[in-house]
Formats: structure tokens, C-alpha cells, sequence
């Protein structure tokens, strides 16, 4: 609260002469609403006791008269300073806002970036999700967020899909006329598109004459000299991302209109800014193009292969050149993947920051762990993979078992689905239980629905409230929740500036613990204190509900 803040600094000013940023804490209920160690910090300073520096401040921020929001504050242990709240201030604190600090600020979000050809699993719905949550919170603080993905169009994957096809056709004797009717054909082979890249990549580690064949396949993918494997490439890239498209519509992730990349035109520009900086970031090694991690403690990798093809890593750096070219003015760009890219991302920003090193600087890995159902693990190097549409399904189905009189059931089952990823924090890794995400009890998304519901059930037996209700003085129970309504905005500050959306998960369960405590010990229909109370539960469900839509979860208002 900037008032503590500016009071206490006021206070320093006065005395000792100096000027400091004061840090608050909220520390638990018993020691204040807040606490600062300022004594603490300028008693090396100063050469004084921390104590009666602490007891000096508390002193004049007394007698400054800087009781507006402050009730008292008090001198704890060997120096801290505990500051216990008015009511007033406290409901101002629940009345506030996130604060705007992102204000003017562009910033790009990449997240959920399935391959053509292939499923889209577990590890892209998560990044889908958490990326989704990220731009939400940035956009609470206040920046124009552009969320971007990034996808594999070209690469071993799409030869190895597109070989399987090919094979396929050869099988039905498609493959031999002179043009391939794929309007005909689609809807065949589109059911199986997944299956053409498992198919290919079993046959890339098991027979030599197939994996030499799949690099030929994937030569012409990159030289688009084949017309035959142009078509299959364009037709199965628009199949996928149509799927794709579905996934995330009803998932209600929006992405920019205009905000979809591909590493067949990244490619191009890899291949010139590697090229470009051949014998000052890179060097020529065994036929290939590498970069010697190991002078800035890393390792080194290839960025041109020795076949002349552009790695991944080269491809990233095409990246970040066309996304700069779309977003000149952005201030960060954040990318979201799974953590085993960690090391190459390391190693591709430090080749960035020698050529380009405000590209470099602005730009953010933010490294999820593994995913796992209880069932058991979730992929395999063949392709074998628990695909996003697998889970959603039977999350959803669990729902409409759990609830199946309800009219909620898929507010329900988007609830369990995101809750479970959000709730933990980004880095490590999840395991899935799909009936622990739809349960009512626990720290679950429907858990959290209902706790909605349920006030807002409150609020619907008593049409209108007082104004004057926030001049009644506060009993243990009422203040305790109030409190705890008054960390949101706090919360939010600090997931965005953590960038870890749980933040916000595990403050909304802890709101609806805070609810159940104080409604379990108060009456707040036909009791005397009804409108204080209505008030503290209106207070309660809209920040509930203001958390919820953070996190891009439907707040049903009955369940």
C-alpha cells in the first residue's frame, strides 16, 4: 500500500536524513496487515540499535499524524516495524485494482506451438494454457500483449509424415496417377494424419533404405522443387492447423489474427544472419556451421547441418528477426516451452546476443516440467504420444459423470482441465489425475466454481445493501477476510512480476478457505450486521470471480 509506504519513508526522511524504498510484507495476521525491516537495513548504515531506530519511526509516523490508514503500529523482535490497518484502509484494499505499471508497454508472448503432421500433446496444451493465463495477468498490469505461436511446418517431423502419406498412396495406387486428387482423398487421410508420422518415424530408426528416402523427402520439402510434395505439404499443414484451431477455440484461447509463425519462412532468415556472421559468432566444422558454446560456459551446436539444412537453432534466430520486423517497439518477448529446450535456448540467446544483443537481451525462456497422467507416462521418440484432445475428452467425460444432472458440465470440465496446470508452479513437473480435477473437494477448479456459486447464492436471497455499511467497526472474523480480499491486487503484482500465474491459484483457494472460516462462524442473512456482511461477501465473490477470469475460467453462478 503506497500510503505505509510513503508514511514510512516520511518518517526516515524526517529523521535520519536518508532516502529508501521501503519493502512491505505481509506477515501473518497476528504481527499487523504489515511489516518492514527498514530498521533493520539502517542500522548498518547509521551504526545505531535496529530497535530504537524501528522505535523512533513508529514515534513520528505517530506524531506526523499518519493515522489516516494506520490503526497503530508496533516495534516486534530486534528491530521490525509491524503496521496494523484501520478498517477504511482495509476496505480500500479491496477495492483497488492491480496497479498499471506495464502501462505503454508491447509485449510478445509465444506459447502452444504444435507441429503440422503431428498430434498436439500434453506439453503444447499446457503451454496453450499457461501462455494463454501469462498475457492475461500482463494485461492486468496494463501492457498490450501479442500472443504469437510459433510452428514446425519443415523439419524431419513433416518428412516423415509426408513419407508415410506417400507410402500410403503407393499402397492404394493413388500415388501413380499423373495428378493427386486430395479433395477426394482428404478426407481419408485426414483421419490419419497422426498416424502417417508414426508410420515414418518407424521407419526412420528401423530401415536404412526408408531414413535415407525420408531425407530425401525432407530435401524437397526445404527446396519445393517436388509439386507432388508441395501439395501434400500445403494440404496437411492446413488440415493441421484447422484442427489446431478447434483445440484452441474451445479451450477459448485467442491468438493474434496475424500471429502465427512458421519455421519454412524463419528458415530464410536463419540461414542469411548465420551465414552473415560466419567466422565472428560461428565457425565452419566438419562440413556444418556451429557455435562454440563452451567460450560463454555452454556447449556448442550446430546451426547449419552438413547437409547445407538449417537446425533448429537457426531457425530461432530467423525468428527473432521477424518478429522484431513485425514488433519493433516491443519491450520483452516471452517464449514458453517445455523444459528439456532449456539448454538450447541458452545456447541460441548467447549466439543472439553476439549479433544482435537487444534482440538477446528483451527476450525470455520460461521452461514448464514434464506432464504425466496417473495412468502413466505420456510420449515416446516414435510418436506415441497422450494427445491434448485425448485428455480434454476425458476430462470431459469425468464431468459429465460427476455431474450429471448439471447444465455446467462444460464450464466444469474447463475448470478442471486448467486448474490442474495452473495451480502448480511453472518448472515442475505435473502429474495429471482426472479425478482430483473435477472433485468438489480439494484445491480443484470446480472446487473454486462452486465456492463462487455458493456466494453469489448468498447475494441472490437479499435485494440491495447499504452504502453505510463500511462504518460499523469490524469483528475478528469479518476483518480476517477482508484482509485476505485486500492481497489480490498484491497477488497479481506478483505474478506478473514472477511470471508463475499459480500465484494467483493458490491465493483464490486460500480466499475460499478464508470465506468458509468466517461464514461458518457468521450469520449473514437476518442477522443485525446483514449489510456489513452482504458487503464482505459481494467483496469476496467478485474478487473470486476477478481470479477466475485471470485464469480464463468460466464462473457459472450456480452449480
Amino acid at each position: 500500500m503506497d500510503e505505509i509506504r510513503i508514511a514510512i519513508a516520511g518518517a526516515v526522511k524526517k529523521l535520519f536524513n536518508v532516502d529508501l524504498s521501503i519493502e512491505l510484507t505481509r506477515p501473518d495476521e497476528q504481527f499487523g496487515d504489515y511489516s518492514t525491516n527498514v530498521a533493520l537495513k539502517l542500522s548498518k548504515e547509521l551504526s545505531k540499535n535496529p530497535r530504537e531506530i524501528a522505535e523512533a519511526i513508529v514515534k513520528t509516523i505517530s506524531v506526523q499524524g499518519s493515522t489516516l490508514y494506520i490503526e497503530r503500529a508496533e516495534v516486534a523482535g530486534p528491530g521490525f516495524i509491524n503496521v496494523y490497518l484501520k478498517d477504511s484502509a482495509l476496505w480500500r484494499l479491496a477495492g483497488l485494482a492491480p496497479t498499471q505499471k506495464l502501462l505503454g508497454q508491447e509485449i510478445l508472448v509465444e506459447f502452444g506451438d504444435p507441429n503440422p503432421f503431428k498430434e498436439m500433446h500434453l506439453g503444447h496444451l499446457y503451454t496453450a494454457i499457461v501462455g494463454d493465463v501469462i498475457s492475461n495477468l500482463l494485461q492486468a498490469n496494463g501492457a498490450t500483449v501479442r500472443r504469437l505461436s510459433y510452428h514446425g511446418d519443415v523439419g524431419m517431423h513433416v518428412a516423415k509424415a509426408i513419407w508415410g502419406i506417400i507410402e500410403h498412396l503407393k499402397e492404394i495406387g493413388e500415388w501413380s496417377k499423373p495428378e493427386l486428387d486430395l479433395n477426394s482423398l482428404g478426407a481419408k487421410l485426414r483421419t490419419n494424419l497422426g498416424a502417417f508420422y508414426v508410420r515414418g518415424a518407424k521407419a526412420f530408426e528401423e530401415n536404412e533404405d526408408d531414413a535415407n528416402a525420408i531425407k530425401e523427402v525432407n530435401e524437397h520439402i526445404y527446396t519445393r522443387d517436388d509439386e507432388r510434395i508441395n501439395s501434400l505439404h500445403s494440404w496437411g499443414t492446413e488440415v493441421s492447423f484447422g484442427y489446431f484451431d478447434q483445440i484452441f477455440k474451445e479451450l477459448n484461447i485467442i491468438y493474434e489474427p496475424n500471429g502465427r509463425y512458421l519455421e519454412s519462412v524463419a528458415t530464410k532468415a536463419g540461414v542469411e544472419i548465420v551465414k552473415q556472421n560466419i567466422g565472428k559468432v560461428f565457425e565452419a566444422s566438419d562440413g556444418a556451421i556451429v557455435y562454440r558454446g563452451e567460450k560463454v560456459g555452454l556447449h556448442t551446436r550446430v546451426f547449419i547441418n552438413s547437409r547445407g539444412l538449417p537446425t533448429y537453432e537457426a531457425k530461432d534466430l530467423g525468428l527473432v528477426q521477424l518478429k522484431n520486423r513485425d514488433y519493433p517497439d516491443a519491450s520483452q518477448s516471452i517464449i514458453i516451452t517445455a523444459h528439456e529446450q532449456s539448454e538450447y535456448f541458452k545456447v541460441m540467446l548467447a549466439a543472439l546476443g553476439e549479433i544482435k544483443p537487444e534482440l538477446a537481451a528483451k527476450t525470455r525462456h520460461i521452461a514448464h516440467g514434464f506432464l504425466s497422467l496417473t495412468t502413466g507416462k505420456m510420449s515416446s521418440r516414435t510418436g506415441s504420444v497422450h494427445s491434448a484432445a485425448a485428455l480434454m475428452a476425458e476430462v470431459q467425460k469425468a464431468a459429465q459423470e460427476a455431474y450429471p444432472e448439471s447444465d455446467v458440465q462444460m464450464d466444469v470440465y474447463l475448470a478442471a482441465l486448467k486448474y490442474t496446470f495452473l495451480k502448480n508452479r511453472i518448472g515442475g513437473d505435473i502429474i495429471f489425475d482426472i479425478q482430483e480435477s473435477v472433485s468438489l473437494e480439494g484445491n480443484s477448479g470446480p472446487y473454486l466454481q462452486y465456492a463462487h456459486a455458493r456466494a453469489r447464492s448468498i447475494l441472490a436471497k437479499v435485494v440491495g445493501s447499504s452504502e453505510a455499511a463500511e462504518d460499523l467497526k469490524l469483528n475478528g472474523s469479518e476483518r480476517s477476510l477482508l484482509r485476505k480480499i485486500g492481497e489480490y491486487p498484491e497477488v497479481v503484482e506478483r505474478a506478473v512480476a514472477e511470471l508463475m500465474p499459480h500465484n494467483i491459484s493458490t491465493y483464490l483457494y486460500e480466499l475460499s478457505q478464508a470465506f468458509n472460516s468466517f461464514y461458518e462462524h457468521n450469520r449473514v442473512i437476518n442477522d443485525p450486521r446483514q449489510a456489513l456482511r452482504l458487503k464482505l461477501v459481494k467483496s469476496y465473490a467478485d474478487t473470486l470471480q476477478k481470479g477466475l477470469q485471470l485464469l480464463n475460467i468460466p464462473t457459472p453462478k450456480r452449480m
